[in-house]
């Protein structure tokens, strides 16, 4: 295994929302590391979600439970003594967040604190990275990419949370956390991420498949929006860098930090589209506008250069490659392969790359 990661082997590792998507991935990942892992989560929406289809509730200790629930995880918290937390339970969804603003409001930002109480009390707890989301910026459509610094805010529920758990983690780390020297603590932030395994409502890449599958025309309600696309493995690649890199020099690598594709990467819902159905091998696209439909930004994207010039990190995959190897997780499965063995070696090709 690479190198760069084997701070991991051995090592206590609390995730929250592994039942998620990029939680499973991330929690599958450090599992291949040797990690001792524990998951924190709800129960899986779906017999086909990732978490269930790679058999990762057999290969680490998962705890269901709901991340609102102070007691449930600050119980855990104690019991497991974990040296790392990676906290990724969240409502994820921006258009569900209009049908529930506030399930999502209590969810990701009282969920936040109730992770942050329970890191402040568990003396074990080496590293936390707080994962929340490129839309935790104030979106001004602006064509260059938002920096650590930039104002914070959202119009959509989803939106506010994310910024507001950004603010609620700012209070922890100034007020709690600075004045510990031998603990790191960072926030981070992704653009729109992709992969195998994600069947959400309402994102790009799971209705796109669901309309190959069923081999119907693929809808898109907004063709020309731009946005960050990644593969799911390029920001968990960031967090884990930077989780190792506090391990040994906390003081000097706290902070937050964006993990997003290369600017010139750069592609619309209906490029990720045409080159899924180019990868798949047939499929068409449609476009369905409907007045009801909420608003959705337009323009949005991250400036990295602190993850390149402080971390070392930088994308390996472009977008060509990206939409690739998440068509050929879902293609492949869907003609037998194991997901777990897909999974595997998708993982062990990104390290090694």
């Amino acid at each position: 295994m690479n190198s760069r990661y084997a701070i991991f082997k051995n090592k206590k590792v609390l995730v929250t929302g592994d039942t998620g998507f990029k939680g499973s991935w991330l929690t599958y990942w450090l599992h291949l590391l040797g990690a001792d892992v524990y998951g924190f989560a709800l129960p899986p929406e779906r017999d086909y979600d990732h978490f269930v289809m790679i058999g990762l509730e057999k290969r680490i200790h998962h705890y269901e439970g709901e991340i609102g629930e102070y007691s449930q995880i600050q119980d855990l918290m104690k019991r497991v003594q974990p040296e790392f937390v990676f906290h990724l339970a969240a409502q994820p969804l921006i258009r569900r967040s209009y049908r529930e603003p506030k399930l999502t409001l209590d969810t990701n930002i009282g969920g936040t604190v109730n992770v942050l109480e329970s890191v402040r009390l568990t003396p074990s707890v080496k590293v936390l990275v707080s994962i929340t989301s490129d839309k935790c910026y104030r979106n001004k459509e602006w064509c260059w990419g938002y920096r650590e610094n930039d104002e914070l805010g959202g119009k959509d529920p989803y939106s506010a949370s994310k910024a507001a758990a950004e603010i609620v983690y700012s209070a922890y780390h100034d007020s709690f956390f600075s004045g510990r020297p031998q603990f790191g603590a960072a926030s981070v932030r992704a653009g729109n991420v992709i992969g195998g395994g994600d069947w959400s409502v309402d994102r790009i890449v799971p209705d796109c498949i669901r309309a190959l599958q069923a081999g119907k025309p693929i809808e898109l309600r907004n063709p020309h929006a731009t946005r960050p696309w990644q593969h799911v493995l390029e920001p968990l690649s960031g967090y884990l860098l930077l989780a190792s890199r506090m391990y040994n020099e906390p003081v000097q690598f706290r902070g937050s930090y964006n993990f997003g594709p290369d600017t010139r990467e750069m592609h619309t819902v209906q490029d990720v589209a045409r080159e899924l159905i180019s990868t798949w091998g047939t499929g068409e696209i449609k476009i369905t506008r409907s007045d009801n439909d909420p608003p959705e930004a337009g323009l949005l994207h991250l400036n990295c250069d602190k993850a390149h010039h402080i971390l070392g990190w930088y994308p390996r995959w472009d977008f060509r490659k990206t939409v690739e190897q998440t068509a050929y997780w879902y293609k492949a499965v869907k003609d037998g392969e194991d997901a777990h063995s897909v999974t595997r070696q998708q993982i062990i090709e990104y390290m090694e790359n």
